[in-house]
């Protein structure tokens, strides 16, 4: 069950462009999503990360204070995090699918996905804020210690990360948590087909 009563984190991935890379049928379905957020503000913000198997299962949910220098680097540093959590209790084959509501960000994630298979080289341009520092370097590091990684682009009024990284103070206790490593069920004989919005979009979507 997705938290806040949203939709689970795989029917938002499913209705969400992936900038860089297109959807096709066979693969839009992951075997984890993680979606993450992060705040700023002058007397400090959050970071917030929320993990579901594609069954909807929560795996975890993170709600952290954090002093980000803007709202930019915030959303990097939420990135990183959950990343870091996700690598922890998952198979290292794993399919994930990542949701942000940073543009930027969906489109920088999938550039370096794309360069795993061209030398190393991204096919499209790469910017990130200079005050970003190492957290891009271990996003990075983290993406290629995955099986298959796509980033898709949510609202943030749709992402159920945004009230944990913008209110750690009533959220933290989502830390308290207990640790679950979940595996999603084997698919069996489900159908691989894309979503409506999917059906008609062109590579470049």
């Amino acid at each position: 069950m997705a938290a806040y009563g949203r939709p689970s984190l795989r029917d938002l991935f499913d209705e969400s462009p992936t900038p860089h890379i297109a959807h096709p049928p066979r693969t839009h379905h992951r075997d984890f999503y993680l979606a993450t957020d992060g705040s700023f503000r002058r007397a400090g913000g959050g970071l917030g990360a929320v993990i579901e198997t594609r069954d909807g299962e929560r795996v975890a949910r993170l709600s952290v204070p954090d002093e980000a220098p803007d709202n930019n680097v915030a959303e990097y540093r939420a990135l990183h995090l959950g990343l870091d959590v996700l690598a922890a209790r998952t198979p290292a084959d794993a399919s994930v699918g990542l949701l942000v509501d940073h543009d930027q960000l969906a489109a920088n994630v999938n550039a370096a996905v794309l360069a795993r298979g061209t030398g190393g080289t991204p096919p499209h341009t790469v910017s990130v804020p200079r005050s970003t520092g190492l957290h891009w370097r271990g996003i990075r590091a983290r993406l290629r210690g995955f099986g298959t990684v796509r980033a898709a682009r949510i609202h943030s009024d749709e992402n159920p990360a945004h009230p944990l990284a913008n209110a750690p103070e009533e959220f933290g206790h989502v830390n308290d948590e207990p640790d679950r490593c979940v595996l999603p069920e084997t698919p069996g004989g489900e159908q691989r087909i894309p979503p409506p919005s999917r059906a008609d979009r062109g590579a470049s979507d």
